[in-house]
């Protein structure tokens, strides 16, 4: 099996610790007055979300995650599972909510996402930065209340909601930043 050495630490890297992977969010490389060189390092579990923090002495090693990234595409949700066609061999991955987490707010039946798999397991998918969904429910804005940065929560088709502007009406398309769940403009058809 593949392993890191301390000089190949890098943000970003997928590793494995006790047979989990994890992804290096943080590496911090401390030379001490004396002794040996150090990298302090903070990663996250790809699996439970939990971070640890850990240091390694110079010339030690870790070893790499079997991680692949795919393209998938969202086919439908079935009660609380998520199911999802790899685009190159076809093959289908259920993924549960928890494991899907927020990102059901984004997925439109067709949409390609990327997913990652852990000896060939699906363990995340993360939606398109920027979506379109089409507004199914909102209030009616309030004739003459223009002040700026006035919003109202907005009810799209996937069943989820988020804060638009007043202008927003039933039928609008909105574009979605997935990242943060901000609002980004209104698109005309």
């Amino acid at each position: 099996m593949a392993s890191y050495n301390t000089s190949e630490f890098r943000k970003g890297l997928k590793v494995q610790i006790d047979g989990d992977p994890y992804l290096m969010i943080e590496c911090n490389f401390v030379k001490p007055g004396k002794g040996q060189a150090l990298y302090k390092c903070k990663l996250r579990n790809l699996l439970r979300g939990t971070v640890i923090d850990r240091t390694y002495k110079s010339g030690d090693s870790i070893e790499a995650a079997e991680i692949e990234e795919i393209q998938a595409q969202f086919l439908y949700r079935q009660g609380d599972n998520f199911v999802f066609m790899c685009n190159e061999t076809f093959e289908q991955y259920e993924l549960s909510k928890q494991q899907v987490d927020e990102a059901w707010k984004y997925l439109k039946e067709g949409m390609v996402c990327s997913m990652i798999l852990f000896n060939n397991q699906p363990i995340s998918v993360t939606p398109p930065n920027h979506v379109v969904l089409r507004v199914e429910y909102c209030e009616p804005g309030a004739r003459g209340n223009t002040a700026t940065n006035v919003t109202k929560p907005v009810t799209v088709e996937t069943g989820a909601q988020f804060e638009c502007p007043v202008f927003v009406e039933i039928g609008d398309l909105i574009r979605i930043d997935t990242r943060t769940g901000e609002y980004i403009e209104r698109i005309k058809e």
